[in-house]
């Protein structure tokens, strides 16, 4: 059994964290709240001190679970909570609207039973509410001590350059922590996002770091999953779906894990999350687990260190590679060091 004991700070001036985290969407509904409690317990004596949830996850649900878990415990001081709000806002108000984001705020501090939430992440683009209005409710509530530090999650290049730019020019608090999808079957971020995460000083809480499943070798070329699974349960869920992960690049993906997997003796899981703490500008990588046996296999993935060959041969059967344009062509005409780095290797 191993401990995390690798400790990486989330975005210039922010907190010391672990390099897992954990994800708190199974609760209050795939995990019940006595599991979930065992997982937090679980967690935090394994040297875990991030914990994920947001206001959607359960209808709110799942930040009452954790706010039951911490009232027992004496001191909060050594946990980094973070929470998420835009999904989940009043009714007939835009998501990540003032209205919406203060009512919002005070609703998940109530759930948490917290004065102040370390991390507070917009969830995503809203496209109903200025960007500067937002930046201005957080910056506001930053002020009054009700947040540390502000996030963004499930955005495009673009979107995200948009916010930090507007950050800058008008004042407002600085986004420090970005937190998209990124694993070994899906490493789109590498074209625009990444770059300018790396460029803004922005750190990442990657979430499904096992592709829903996929980089733990449990399901099988063309044989649909069945039974008590992420897929099983729905085979079409999200960006995890049989149908669209079902490809050679997929398998030949899985197969290199294995390859690494079996020279170490250990989980293709492992070497999957072993990956991507590796990334440039990951902080935190999100354990997210129906049970503590699950939450327990994942956590002894801190103790396995990659080679650089076997690095090396994962990013080369798993880089996005770079679409004709306008990337590659930008490439070949300003050799741009960060695409190299990224999604070619």
């Amino acid at each position: 059994m191993t401990s995390l004991t690798d400790r990486r700070q989330l975005g210039p001036g922010g907190a010391t964290v672990a390099s897992f985290a954990l994800g708190t969407m199974t609760f209050g509904a795939e995990t019940t709240e006595a599991e979930a409690h065992r997982q937090l317990d679980i967690f935090v004596e394994r040297g875990g001190n991030l914990l994920d949830t947001a206001d959607a996850y359960s209808d709110g649900e799942s930040e009452r679970i954790i706010g039951r878990w911490l009232s027992k415990r004496s001191s909060t001081d050594d946990l980094i909570v973070a929470t998420k709000g835009r999904f989940n806002p009043p009714p007939g108000t835009p998501g990540a609207s003032r209205r919406s984001l203060v009512r919002s705020v005070d609703a998940s501090l109530s759930r948490l039973g917290l004065d102040h939430i370390d991390l507070y992440f917009v969830h995503g683009w809203d496209e109903d509410t200025p960007v500067a209005e937002t930046l201005d409710t957080l910056s506001g509530l930053v002020r009054q001590g009700k947040i540390h530090q502000i996030g963004w999650s499930n955005t495009t290049g673009w979107q995200l350059q948009k916010i930090m730019t507007t950050a800058r020019l008008a004042g407002h608090v600085i986004p420090t922590v970005f937190q998209p999808q990124y694993n070994l079957l899906d490493r789109a971020i590498e074209w625009e996002l990444l770059p300018c995460c790396v460029e803004e000083n922005l750190s990442l809480t990657p979430w499904s770091p096992l592709g829903g499943g996929w980089l733990t070798g449990k399901y099988q070329r063309d044989n649909p999953p069945v039974g008590a699974t992420r897929l099983g349960e729905d085979p079409n869920r999200g960006v995890e779906a049989y149908s669209s992960r079902n490809t050679e690049k997929t398998w030949s993906v899985i197969a290199a894990v294995q390859e690494v997997a079996d020279s170490h003796g250990a989980p293709l899981a492992h070497v999957a999350l072993a990956w991507l703490v590796t990334r440039p500008g990951v902080a935190s990588v999100l354990l997210g687990a129906r049970t503590v046996e699950q939450l327990e296999t994942n956590l002894d993935a801190s103790g396995l260190v990659l080679t650089d060959e076997e690095l090396d041969r994962l990013n080369e059967v798993s880089a996005p590679g770079l679409p004709p344009y306008p990337y590659g062509m930008v490439e070949d005409f300003c050799d741009v060091p960060h695409w190299k780095n990224f999604a070619t290797a």
